[in-house]
């Protein structure tokens, strides 16, 4: 594949990979693919079907001008079944296709659409998540809270012993919601008849696992369909898709996901991801029941998959590497199985072949498959290029924490060159990390930046993934405290090293990483250029207009907010934001903006866009205004 000149047009229209899928007897892997950017108001992505031992090139499985996603495989490994929005552009509809190629069979005519889909095993059905055909009249979901009444329980995180109590008056509530609701329904493969599964009530219907021998369906379930209250009153209930009949399993942990179904010879099981307790700030953990089975690890789960045939594995974030461990049930602990360097895992029925998305330093991207100790790359949907060499740090924080990071210098160069203008970006979360992979997307990354000449350094703060759940909490109440010390301590290492120029230093995220730019400048003049983008600027304004409420009371408050502190600012600043932003509202980008007032800053709004920005000309903007901003102040 020809090398091509990294341009921001490259980086956005490059064709990266996502949700593969390994079919059951694991021969063949089908994956979606979709460029970085959006070039219309809909996105538009393939499915793409490969060999999972690479014998022979990809093909693709369904094409065209519409978003095709989630696909499932049948039972029998001969078909597989997606999502696609080719008939109506934003209403997905449940589709089948052949291995075989030719024209995918519509299989729905929801007039809502689908959210979700699980082929059942075992039978001609298949379970599916969508809202009601048609909004129910005389339903105006409002909940009145009366003084002195009881306010919802905020304290769901602990997965309990079920109460039938608690269940009736869970079930007993009724919020306000603008979201419509998603339920459980079953289709009939011979018939096309879909009718009403199980007795959720008016739940929503998030996550749904199916056992593998098709007799049960594990459901996990919000109170409502926004996310607030909606998260704070999970649920988890088991649900007989033949008969129906449904049985309330409890309260499950937080941000409950991904779960698994297993079995330890007597008995199924089952095992999934959620927030560790008992604060809203800790990371993830794997709860089996009642039992938190990652509670004393100093590593941290982000994937959990099931193995029709055995116990689950698991994709482990061990500080910059990733491992591949399989569930033990003799001692419910978790065995490494090989290091990988992906996410996106999926695995066989018997669980011996594994497919995910992976890369290196300085390999982007690209779905592998096989053995999990020798997996084989089946893609090349990256441009070769001449990419920055990537170094991996470690170092002490000043109370002697151990921590890590990443350097990437620019292309064709090593460390003896320098001192380099050094750029360091902050990931968000903070939950989150930069790990030993590839770096480059429509934000500000590690390689587009060295490309333009720059040193980059990626740190993992405390308060991050990849080192246990005492970590990961350790910045609730406190971001911008320690969390900020460290990153410091990693910038005067690369100083007193050669390889940052004390004189040209600038820091840049977002979200997370856009708060923690806008703390940088507040506390110190060290920095000549900084990039805020979607940032935190308010912690009690984000607490109560933003979409985590409660997640973000605590993490933050008054003290350590930006604003707070903004009359202290020096450094130039380049805020950037989507003007329809729900989860940091751009009213936090207009406070940062007015308090700034006639300081040297720019303030760049992105219309029609959330959180991330999607489409491809705002994608360009973002990229070519971050490298000309940190060129200019850092010349």
């Amino acid at each position: 594949m020809a090398r091509v000149e990294l341009t921001a047009e490259t980086v956005v229209d490059r064709i990266v990979p996502r949700r593969p899928r390994i079919s059951p007897d694991g021969r063949w892997v089908v994956y979606v693919t979709a460029p970085v950017g959006r070039t219309g108001k809909h996105p538009v992505s393939g499915l793409w079907l490969a060999p999972a031992d690479g014998s022979a090139p990809a093909r693709e499985l369904a094409g065209g001008t519409a978003e095709h996603q989630a696909p499932r495989w049948a039972a029998d490994s001969g078909s597989v079944f997606f999502l696609s929005d080719g008939d109506e552009r934003g209403t997905a509809q449940l589709y089948r296709i052949s291995l075989e190629g030719g024209d995918p069979e519509r299989l729905t005519e929801w007039p809502a659409g689908i959210s979700g889909h699980v082929p059942l095993p075992g039978s001609a059905a298949v379970v599916v998540i969508a809202p009601d055909a048609e909004d129910r009249a005389g339903d105006p979901r409002v909940r009145i809270v009366r003084p002195g009444q009881a306010e919802p329980d905020t304290t769901a995180g602990q997965p309990p012993v079920s109460s039938t109590k608690d269940s009736e008056a869970r079930r007993s509530r009724v919020w306000d919601t603008r979201a419509r609701p998603d339920r459980l329904w079953l289709l009939d493969l011979r018939t096309s008849a879909i009718r009403p599964l199980g007795d959720l009530h008016d739940q929503h219907v998030c996550e749904v696992a199916a056992r593998p021998d098709g007799q049960a369906l594990a459901v996990f379930t919000w109170s409502c369909a926004d996310r607030e209250p909606g998260v704070f009153e999970p649920g988890l209930h088991l649900v007989d898709p033949a008969t129906g009949d449904t049985h309330d399993l409890g309260t499950p942990a937080l941000e409950a996901s991904a779960p698994a179904w297993w079995h330890d010879g007597t008995d199924w099981h089952l095992a999934y991801l959620g927030l560790t307790p008992p604060g809203l700030v800790g990371g993830t953990a794997v709860f089996d029941g009642g039992d938190n089975l990652t509670e004393d690890l100093t590593i941290c789960p982000i994937e959990l998959t099931q193995v029709d045939d055995g116990p689950p594995l698991a994709l482990f974030a061990e500080g910059l590497d990733t491992t591949l461990r399989r569930l033990d049930p003799a001692t419910r602990t978790f065995t490494e199985v090989a290091p990988v360097h992906g996410t996106a895992l999926t695995a066989s029925r018997d669980g011996r072949v594994i497919a995910m998305v992976a890369s290196t330093g300085t390999e982007p991207d690209d779905v592998h498959a096989g053995p999990p100790h020798d997996l084989t790359r089946l893609g090349r949907t990256a441009p070769d290029g001449t990419w920055g060499t990537q170094h991996r740090l470690n170092y002490r924080a000043a109370d002697g924490l151990d921590l890590d990071g990443l350097l990437i210098l620019p292309p064709g160069r090593t460390t003896e060159d320098g001192p380099f203008a050094l750029v360091t970006l902050v990931h968000g979360g903070p939950h989150d990390r930069f790990a030993d992979r590839f770096h480059l997307g429509w934000y500000p990354s590690g390689q587009w930046l060295a490309a333009a000449g720059f040193a980059v350094f990626l740190p993992n703060a405390r308060g991050g993934l990849g080192h246990g759940h005492a970590f990961a909490r350790s910045v609730a109440g406190d971001v911008g405290g320690a969390e900020f010390t460290d990153v410091l301590t990693g910038i005067d290492l690369l100083v007193n090293d050669g390889v940052a120029d004390e004189t040209r230093l600038g820091i840049g995220g977002w979200s997370h990483g856009g708060f923690f730019a806008a703390w940088a400048v507040t506390q110190t003049d060290r920095f000549a250029a900084a990039l805020v983008g979607a940032g935190v600027i308010d912690w009690p304004a984000l607490a109560a207009t933003g979409e985590h409420t409660r997640f973000e009371a605590a993490l933050g408050g008054v003290a350590n907010s930006p604003i707070t502190h903004a009359a202290k600012i020096r450094t130039p600043v380049l805020i950037m934001h989507g003007e329809d932003d729900t989860n940091v509202p751009l009213s936090q980008a207009e406070l940062l903006h007015r308090a700034l007032g006639e300081k040297h800053h720019e303030y760049v709004v992105y219309p029609r866009e959330n959180h991330s920005i999607r489409e491809r000309d705002h994608q360009i903007d973002v990229l070519n205004r971050t490298r000309e901003w940190f060129s200019h102040l850092l010349a």
